[in-house]
């Protein structure tokens, strides 16, 4: 048996998304810039997409611009509000993902802006007073701080941080890559200038996102060159990229309540088969109701082979990761872990799951995991 649990590095493409894509990859290759019939129907397919995504934020089409992806989604939110604004401090958690947390770090090295870290909890919850307090005693703010963590599944109260920076006259950004079309997200119910999100978190392609920037802020451009993206990013679409993001957006949100259900039921049961079949075993962040349903950050006991984990993992067909798909390549530990004191001599893996995945791959899972971490 072959299993994939991570789901929350990429997702498989789902079959739907590829059908509507494929016209765009064969039949309709005219570019969305020129103003033949060929360039026209490229250029609807786009104007297309981006209707259909604002609707399904509940925001207006001219608000959504279409990146390669959260990273530049997130470095065009973060640099251009440092730049355009005037902003000299901005405020962030130590978990962030590092498409955040680098990029405001060369910020403050490069002398832009003065960075602050608002107090976290073991779990990795933001401490609220001490959030506010660093939007009293600062000069206007830059915030950014995602709706839920990548590798440990905290989920923020962005209503409640929206409503305290409007008040503090804070631009305030979100990664929400890991929460767009995983919930309903209502952009008129949250005070917010910036979302990032990425079409390979939910079963689009991968290399295509887009940034929410609301219409009452302007910002110029992060990349320049030709006016696409009513001049906002150069460069030639990725037509069926954009064709793909939308259609998958669209299956997720007709069929959000399934899903939930779904993954929250793989999620629990493998939570509550861990918990009986390993003795020791503990969770990081927040496992329970705050925290993501697709994500489950395990903390297992000390082995002598603490480090073959997820080599051993692999060799059995089960895909997990030790952290973010971004970080698993270098010898670094999580800076997550780390950012919330876990301890990181217990060998940690993350599990995270998606509508494709059973009750039957977590069993296998489990069995394979009992072997590697026999009862005394």
């Amino acid at each position: 048996m072959k299993v994939y649990f991570d789901n929350a590095a990429t997702t498989p493409l789902d079959k739907e998304v590829l059908d509507e894509m494929l016209p765009y990859l064969t039949e309709h290759y005219g570019n969305p810039s020129s103003i033949h019939s060929f360039g026209r129907k490229t250029r609807s397919a786009i104007e297309g997409a981006r209707k259909k995504i604002a609707k399904l934020l509940n925001v207006s089409p001219s608000e959504i611009f279409f990146t390669s992806g959260g990273t530049e989604a997130d470095n065009m939110a973060i640099r251009c509000s440092v730049h355009d604004f005037g902003i000299k401090h901005a405020i962030t958690s130590k978990i962030e993902h590092h498409a955040v947390l680098h990029t405001l770090e060369k910020l403050a090295e490069e002398g832009f802006i003065k960075l602050s870290f608002v107090n976290l909890d073991d779990e990795g919850n933001i401490d609220i007073k001490h959030f506010e307090e660093l939007l009293k005693t600062n000069e206007r703010s830059f915030v950014s701080l995602m709706h839920a963590n990548n590798e440990i599944g905290n989920l923020l109260p962005i209503k409640e941080v929206g409503e305290i920076c409007s008040s503090y006259n804070a631009i305030f950004h979100s990664d929400t890559v890991q929460t767009v079309g995983h919930y309903d997200i209502d952009l008129q119910k949250i005070n917010i200038h910036f979302i990032s999100g990425a079409a390979h978190k939910f079963h689009g392609p991968k290399g295509v996102g887009f940034l929410y920037i609301n219409g009452n802020i302007k910002i110029n451009p992060f990349i320049y060159g030709g006016s696409q993206e009513r001049d906002m990013r150069g460069g030639t679409e990725n037509l069926y990229g954009i064709v793909g993001l939308a259609k998958s957006l669209e299956i997720a949100m007709r069929d959000i309540d399934e899903h939930q259900n779904h993954i929250s039921e793989i999620k629990n049961y493998m939570k509550g088969q861990l918990i009986a079949a390993i003795p020791g075993i503990e969770f990081n962040g927040a496992s329970g109701g705050n925290s993501l349903y697709t994500v489950l950050n395990v903390r297992f006991p000390k082995t002598d082979n603490a480090e073959m984990l997820l080599f051993n993992l692999d060799i059995a067909g089960i895909a997990s990761s030790g952290g973010s798909a971004c970080t698993s390549g270098s010898d670094k530990g999580s800076h997550v872990l780390e950012g919330i004191g876990a301890d990181i001599t217990r060998p940690s893996v993350r599990f995270s799951f998606s509508k494709y995945n059973t009750m039957e791959e977590v069993d296998f899972t489990v069995n394979k995991l009992k072997t590697l971490f026999p009862a005394n």
